[in-house]
């Protein structure tokens, strides 16, 4: 985490468009079909380990990651960040309501962070490049878009440049975490690696082919993996 940090701050004072992400099992599994998302995952320079799943299959193929770092808890410690240097941030995604909640929730936080602006994340296509340059104009250091993979993935890759911003973060459902819509697992659930099955049990019928039959499928290629590097 700490590692990440550091060249979070390094990438923005560098300023030049970084696109970060994080990789949990299922989208992997969704990579192993999508050429455009596994390349625009494979060319980004910063890159974490998202889910315990990750871990695992690490550990499997002979590769040890130092730790789990989760987006909501990477947004959280860039948020520290921007606060001791007051760095400028734009909030983009779910439904206003939310986004004016972490809005809100976040200055009160952070009373040092420059909150430069915030856009919902219901929009049409065309309006995509007004959206960016709006956040061109806002001079943000630091952008997080809150939307589903593979769509914040494919839009922060086509828009990076257009925004201009030094370090854009796709944080997914981060947002309704940070506003109270949806909770999250206990602190001994997180270190267990026992987060995916809090968010099964909540909503078990829709989660359900994501986090059984979807990891499945990701043991599968582990298995594969494993076999072609003669592991």
């Amino acid at each position: 985490m700490q590692e990440t940090v550091a060249k979070v701050d390094t990438i923005i004072q560098e300023k030049v468009p970084v696109q970060h992400v994080v990789i949990n099992a299922n989208k992997i599994n969704l990579m192993q079909k999508d050429e455009k998302l596994r390349d625009i995952v494979n060319s980004s320079p910063l890159i974490n380990a998202d889910g315990a799943s990750i871990l695992l299959a690490a550990k499997m193929l002979g590769k040890q990651l130092p730790e789990r770092v989760t987006g909501i808890d990477l947004m959280d410690e860039v948020l520290q960040l921007a606060n001791r240097k007051a760095y400028r941030v734009f909030f983009f995604g779910a439904t206003e309501e939310v986004v004016r909640k972490v809005v809100m929730r976040s200055s009160k936080k952070y009373p040092n962070v420059r909150i430069v602006g915030h856009e919902n994340g219901y929009f049409e296509a065309s309006q995509s490049d007004e959206i960016a340059d709006d956040i061109r104009a806002s001079q943000a250091d630091i952008v997080f878009v809150a939307f589903s993979s593979p769509m914040k993935e494919y839009w922060i890759h086509e828009q990076l440049e257009r925004m201009g911003a030094p370090f854009v973060m796709g944080v997914g459902g981060s947002f309704d975490v940070i506003a109270g819509k949806t909770k999250r697992a206990p602190r001994w659930m997180q270190k267990s690696g026992l987060e995916w099955f809090y968010r099964f049990i909540q909503e078990p019928i829709r989660m359900f082919e994501r986090y059984i039959g979807g990891n499945l499928v990701f043991l599968g290629h582990i298995l594969k993996a494993k076999k072609k590097a003669g592991i």
